[in-house]
């Protein structure tokens, strides 16, 4: 797998960037679709997503600088701590970050429904990241560990996987075998897409797709995090517990706590 798509004279466009990218717009384009069940202003949907390109991408890359600023970015130039066209993006440095965009526009612009708003760009979250996934995949980030599986992937020399883990007995061209975590990922994410836009028609209060979001996706980011070999044993908490799964475990209470909340202020009558 080529990380690189083409070159334009001596600029190289990554498969990466490309994927990226591509989620961002199908994310944006069923959002906007799907506002109208809502009766959302389609305007607001379109300045919104300008919003959310530009605070997810800070946000992911801002997280993964701080994350791995010794190994990587200490003593770098500005330009390489802020060129993510070959990967360098965390999701939940972009959620976050989208997440705080979408609140302050709906208070910035009088006080839009942020959960009508929140539930309309709820599906459209996993299908963006699934993308985003095979991005990774091509570039060869977030790897698995080790396998003999029919289905185990190989990433050529010098990639970061070979680079980890090694090379295949007797293949200095390739990596060991190794689970395509990006692709249990990207799938996993497609059937929360599916799943999650069935729910947006037969939602019984506002919010509730986007918190079932936020409890879907905690636990299946748990369950492909066992499966992730791209962490080193000190990011890890008891010696098995990986970051993904550490954010996993604040993520899932709160999207519990949203549902009850607003399942019982809805109950109530409560606005």
């Amino acid at each position: 797998m080529d990380p690189i798509a083409f070159k334009i004279g001596g600029f190289a466009i990554y498969w990466y960037g490309i994927l990226v990218a591509s989620g961002f717009l199908a994310g944006l384009w069923t959002a906007s679709r799907r506002c109208v069940l809502d009766k959302l202003d389609g305007k607001v949907i379109s300045d919104l997503g300008v919003w959310i390109i530009i605070a997810a991408m800070l946000g992911a890359r801002a997280l993964h600088v701080i994350s791995y600023w010794e190994e990587q970015y200490a003593g770098q130039p500005l330009w390489y701590v802020l060129d993510f066209r070959a990967g360098g993006l965390v999701f939940y440095g972009g959620f976050i970050g989208a997440v705080l965009a979408v609140i302050l526009y709906t208070r910035l612009h009088g006080k839009q429904p942020l959960w009508k708003i929140a539930d309309a760009f709820a599906p459209s979250i996993p299908l963006g990241h699934g993308l985003g996934r095979l991005g990774c995949l091509m570039y060869g980030c977030c790897f698995g560990i080790e396998c003999d599986l029919p289905w185990a992937v190989q990433f050529p020399a010098h990639s970061l996987a070979f680079d980890a883990l090694g090379q295949a007995p007797g293949d200095a061209a390739h990596s060991l075998h190794v689970h395509p975590t990006q692709i249990y990922s990207a799938l996993l994410n497609v059937a929360m897409y599916g799943g999650l836009a069935w729910l947006y028609r037969r939602k019984r209060f506002d919010g509730q797709v986007f918190a079932v979001y936020l409890v879907g996706y905690s636990m299946c980011r748990f369950v492909v995090e066992f499966f992730r070999g791209d962490y080193s044993a000190e990011e890890m908490w008891f010696g098995w517990m990986k970051p993904g799964q550490q954010l996993s475990l604040f993520l899932l209470p709160i999207g519990i706590a949203v549902i009850v909340h607003l399942r019982r202020r809805s109950v109530g009558g409560g606005v």
